[in-house]
């Protein structure tokens, strides 16, 4: 499973009118999903202080939560229950969350992939062809 299915079956637990407003809910989830989706440490020599899956689920809370690097580690380390549902023995400086994300998530830090529409005057909007 590639991250964004793993995404998609966030998206897909999450339903539109059952979406939690909870971050250490959506922890959890992003947690499990991570822990399905990516190997534990990316390399055998990592030096093994935040596990791929911790780092995924930090990075969807960054989105959640609508801040920046830097935002989301002061926020995880002045929120104790939101460490604990992650297992976080400490906080990630911000740089491990930007180079995380150039790994774990490299189609989301071009802009993702998109579908440009096309207008055609005739039929209104289509896909490109």
């Amino acid at each position: 499973m590639n991250a964004l299915e793993g995404h998609r079956s966030l998206g897909t637990r999450f339903s539109m009118r059952g979406m939690t407003k909870s971050a250490v809910r959506l922890a959890h989830e992003a947690l499990a999903v991570g822990r399905r989706t990516f190997p534990s440490y990316g390399s055998r020599t990592s030096r093994h202080d935040f596990t791929q899956p911790q780092l995924f689920a930090l990075l969807v809370l960054r989105q959640f939560l609508r801040t920046d690097y830097r935002g989301l580690v002061t926020l995880v380390a002045e929120w104790q229950e939101l460490r604990k549902a992650l297992g976080l023995r400490k906080v990630p400086h911000y740089s491990t969350l930007a180079y995380a994300a150039r790994r774990l998530l490299p189609e989301a830090e071009k802009g993702g992939p998109s579908i440009m529409l096309r207008w055609s005057s005739s039929s209104g909007p289509g896909l490109p062809g």
